[in-house]
């Protein structure tokens, strides 16, 4: 195990760093952008009236991500949504390092592929700053989840934080990384 490195880990450090180097003309290899986290957000609404789908929720991202999730709760109570404070509302988990690239190599080889009706994700999502998001509309696309077990589908938002200064530089690094954005 200790000798384990990602694909996609070796791939950036041998074919994508050099030719991003070259695409942008970077003097020194610290100005190459890299990945710094991804970050996996799933808001369960539902848990204000069942809070045990909270719990279900935590196992099925644990599952995904490969690591103890956070349980968010409610800042502020909302008498309308009948929330109180600190009510469980949504799990999420910050991914750094090998399994950062694990995950994004099981979300572009195996996940996409998996949506129904897939075209691509939009090239529009990015902050201004780097970072990418996106969302997927049902969690079970990921082949670790067992679709007998399921008893109800959530959404999750993917947050994928680079260290590009651009979005530009960050486009051209997830290209790289094989992400299929629709033109």
């Amino acid at each position: 195990m200790a000798d384990y490195t990602p694909r996609l880990k070796s791939q950036y450090k041998d074919t994508i760093r050099p030719a991003m180097k070259e695409e942008f003309s970077y003097k020194n290899d610290m100005q190459i952008p890299k990945l710094e986290k991804i970050v996996l957000n799933m808001g369960v609404g539902e848990a204000v009236a069942d809070s045990k789908k909270i719990r279900f929720a935590e196992a099925d991202l644990t599952t995904i991500a490969g690591q103890k999730v956070v349980i968010t709760k409610a800042k502020n109570s909302i008498a309308g949504f009948k929330v109180r404070e600190d009510m469980p509302l949504g799990v999420k988990v910050t991914l750094r390092g090998d399994r950062m690239y694990d995950f994004l190599d099981r979300l572009v080889t195996v996940a996409m592929p998996r949506v129904r009706d897939f075209r691509g994700v939009s090239p529009k999502s990015f902050d201004g700053r780097g970072n990418y998001a996106m969302g997927l509309k049902e969690h079970i696309v990921f082949p670790e989840i067992d679709f007998d077990k399921v008893d109800q589908m959530w959404g999750m938002d993917i947050v994928i934080c680079t260290t590009a200064k651009t979005d530009a530089e960050a486009t051209s690094l997830l290209k790289h990384f094989n992400m299929p954005f629709n033109s």
